[in-house]
């Protein structure tokens, strides 16, 4: 072998052995910087330098369990019931509530009767009213406040929650005529 061509080998096959092991599982570090390889030349005498070896940064995983609570209650929100407001022991009576929704343009002259209630909370109270007779027709819920001389229809129709209703009912009425 000539001193020529006596380095050749050498660094093919450290090329060769630096190439087989393919790329490395991760990005190269960018710092610090890999030290420069300096190569023999065929005129240089010098010995071969070594070539670094890279070693990837070992990352320990952990975990941890993750717990999952599931209830063991369902809670359901309360449906409209008749239990929150009961009927009513005195005033209003479902003769007073007719007489009282009869005063009322919207309310046609017909002969009318209380098909549910009247129920009671507080100073308020809530009745189903039908027209005698007419059972096609959708029944009207109608709210009042007070007793007596004082009965006062807060609203009637098919749909009596209304603002009022809802600002200053108790939570009975409000159940009834607005299904909280």
């Amino acid at each position: 072998m000539s001193p020529r061509t006596g380095h050749l080998p050498l660094m093919v096959g450290a090329l060769l052995l630096s190439a087989s092991c393919g790329a490395p599982p991760q990005a190269l570090p960018t710092s610090p910087p890999l030290p420069r390889l300096s190569v023999a030349t065929p005129t240089s005498r010098a010995a071969p330098t070594t070539l670094p070896t890279y070693t990837p940064p070992t990352t320990v995983y952990t975990t941890t369990p993750v717990r999952t609570t599931v209830p063991t209650t369902i809670t359901t929100s309360p449906s409209p019931t008749r239990s929150h407001a009961p009927r009513c022991t005195g005033e209003p009576t479902a003769a007073q509530i007719v007489t009282e929704l009869k005063e009322s343009p919207a309310v046609p002259d017909r002969e009318l009767t209380v098909t549910d209630g009247p129920y009671c909370a507080g100073a308020w109270a809530f009745a189903t009213v039908s027209l005698v007779g007419a059972e096609s027709a959708e029944p009207l819920s109608v709210v009042t406040t007070g007793k007596g001389a004082t009965l006062e229809i807060v609203t009637a129709g098919t749909d009596v929650c209304n603002p009022r209703v809802k600002a200053e009912a108790p939570a009975g009425i409000r159940v009834l005529a607005c299904g909280e």
